[in-house]
């Protein structure tokens, strides 16, 4: 009788128990993979001329790959501080990589560690030693080193030896295979330096991409024409702005010896470039050949180079180390991939790969980022969810890292603070395109005077046409013809044919800057 009477409660605890179990498997672990400066035309998946990136386009074949992904702000640490809030860098408070963090501000690390996620960070934040939401971090101090690299951990400051695209690499697998608490879903940010600048590949890409020869970006001789004064008088030229010891490598004692050679960075610290003293005497020994065969081409021809082949030499000499840093990022993405392939956690496991923004590499003559122009406005974004989100998909919808943070949640079952900014992707990357409405976003960068003197400036940018409106010291609009001029070489703002498409999204412009509460 009184076992007649246990069997409904019996019954009832294991439905729900059997219910809760379920819904917690549905839940996805999510892996953020960013890197810092990587730009979209350094990967395959995106028709890339110059590298190879196999284990980056496993996830576009496996995923959703956006061709008009972009940021809010171009430059570094304000991107980071809009992809953790979901809020444009006027609100979070860093509008600039001086600017202070709000630190008041709710990141979505932190929604997603109450919800019952287990959270970790390994890798470069760029700003505040104590991330907001993670169970486990540890980070590179400021940009951090590339050989040998300092980390600030929750039991204080430690250095690993190693490369820093290897190590982070090793921390992280190390967490997903060891360290995390299995019985609950994870969200790991793995996130590079490389391929930050000043660019120091693995001493075996070192050697073998310093033998390499890339093409040359068709705008690498741009004279800036038919645009304003923000592009003739940016300071982000290879040939007259890139430094030959921080950059290209050559050693203050070759400068010297040669005097008169310009542009360099006085004092280093140690006689040469602060990293690479960094490291051990057996790493040296591999790094020292190829800086000694850069330097010995370098005193042997530069004195009778013309400016064109300085910029030729300068332009090859940054292909090299750059896409020698990117080609460690994605071996080391490999590593990552492979292992959720091998442990099962691959099919629930919601894994996006980007950069904080995106760089210039060499298009327009130009290195860094920071302008509204695709180069640096444009930023990689692939996604992947097996059996949830399309497989192998190209989208050109206008998508931000305004966007991640509500996407991620939505994904997670999660509800999104209403005062984030962005909206969720998830109609995009489950096929339902006809539920995303939006059509423009909005871009601002602020920080001028500043390195590489990019003029304050704001925008809108449709898939049709940019307009951007120049600011502070100077009051200049210029107006982009996306599918006409896709490099983005003429403005017409004051060609008569388009004076109803300025008049638009002037109007437009003015909404977008309501929406988002800007007031400056």
């Amino acid at each position: 009788m009184k076992l007649n009477l246990l069997l409904p409660f019996i019954f009832t605890i294991l439905i729900f128990g059997c219910n809760k179990k379920e819904t917690s498997q549905k839940r996805p672990n999510i892996l953020f993979i960013m890197s810092d400066d990587h730009a979209y035309q350094a990967i395959s998946a995106y028709g890339s001329k110059l590298i190879q990136t196999p284990n980056i386009d496993r996830l576009a074949d496996e995923g959703v790959l956006f061709t008009n992904a972009c940021v809010t702000n171009s430059i570094c640490a304000p991107s980071r501080a809009t992809i953790l809030t979901g809020k444009h860098t006027h609100i979070n408070g860093k509008m600039d990589n001086i600017h202070p963090f709000d630190t008041t501000q709710m990141t979505f690390p932190q929604i997603f560690q109450k919800a019952g996620y287990e959270t970790a960070m390994y890798g470069k934040l760029h700003f505040g030693n104590n991330p907001k939401g993670f169970d486990d971090f540890m980070i590179l101090p400021d940009q951090g080193n590339y050989i040998n690299p300092d980390f600030i951990t929750p039991q204080g400051d430690t250095t690993l030896m190693g490369y820093v695209t290897d190590v982070i690499t090793d921390l992280t697998l190390g967490w997903l295979k060891d360290k995390r608490d299995t019985d609950k879903p994870f969200m790991m940010m793995y996130w590079h330096k490389a391929p930050h600048r000043p660019w120091w590949p693995r001493a075996d890409k070192f050697k073998k991409y310093s033998q390499m020869t890339f093409p040359e970006p068709a705008t690498l001789f741009d004279d800036y024409a038919n645009r304003g004064t923000a592009a003739k008088s940016a300071e982000m030229n290879i040939l007259t702005h890139m430094t030959y010891n921080h950059d290209s490598k050559i050693r203050p004692e070759t400068l010297q010896k040669m005097g008169g050679v310009t542009p360099h960075i006085e004092n280093y610290k140690d006689g040469f470039y602060y990293p690479y003293n960094r490291a051990s005497a057996e790493q040296k020994a591999l790094y020292g050949p190829v800086v000694d065969s850069i330097n010995q081409y370098f005193e042997e021809n530069w004195p009778s180079m013309t400016n064109e082949e300085k910029m030729k030499w300068k332009y090859q000499r940054y292909m090299q180390d750059y896409l020698g840093c990117i080609e460690s990022v994605d071996e080391n993405v490999g590593r990552v991939l492979d292992y959720l392939d091998e442990s099962g956690l691959a099919e629930n496991t919601i894994v996006i790969y980007t950069s904080d923004q995106g760089f210039y590499l060499g298009e327009h003559g130009w290195f860094d980022k920071r302008f509204i122009y695709d180069e640096s406005f444009k930023t990689p974004l692939i996604i992947r969810w097996p059996n949830e989100f399309q497989k192998g998909v190209v989208k050109d919808e206008m998508v931000q890292n305004l966007d991640y943070a509500q996407t991620l949640l939505e994904a997670a079952q999660i509800e999104a603070p209403s005062d984030m900014q962005g909206e969720s992707m998830i109609p995009l990357l489950t096929g339902n395109d006809q539920q995303w409405t939006r059509d423009a976003v909005y871009y601002h960068y602020y920080a001028y005077p500043s390195i590489h003197m990019v003029k304050k400036h704001y925008g809108i940018v449709k898939k049709d046409f940019k307009l951007v409106h120049f600011y502070d010291d100077v009051d200049e609009w210029e107006l982009y013809d996306r599918y006409k001029d896709p490099q983005e070489m003429s403005s017409v703002y004051h060609d008569p044919a388009y004076t109803e498409v300025v008049e638009t999204l002037k109007e437009e412009l003015k909404g977008l800057r309501k929406k988002y509460k800007v007031v400056q």
